[in-house]
């Protein structure tokens, strides 16, 4: 490999999602911690991702699920 090759830098040209806390998540959606995990456990918000004993969701999948809830309230 030619090391004066200019490579693309991949970090650059990708948007960040940043991983948030369950707290800070629960804050974002309105509900209490214990009311976080529970609907984690239910189904209605996605499982984290493990990072060693952390775990974290993105930030995105959260404002997903309250668009979710938004386009279930106008289809009943």
């Amino acid at each position: 490999m030619d090391l004066n090759t200019q490579q693309p830098d991949r970090v650059a040209n990708t948007a960040i999602d940043p991983l948030i806390a369950g707290r800070e998540a629960a804050v974002i959606l309105g509900v209490s911690y214990p009311t976080f995990l529970r609907r984690v456990s239910d189904g209605t918000v996605p499982k984290p991702l493990k990072l060693g004993a952390l775990s974290r969701w993105p930030k995105s999948e959260i404002f997903a699920v309250i668009e979710a809830a938004k386009a279930r309230r106008h289809t009943n």
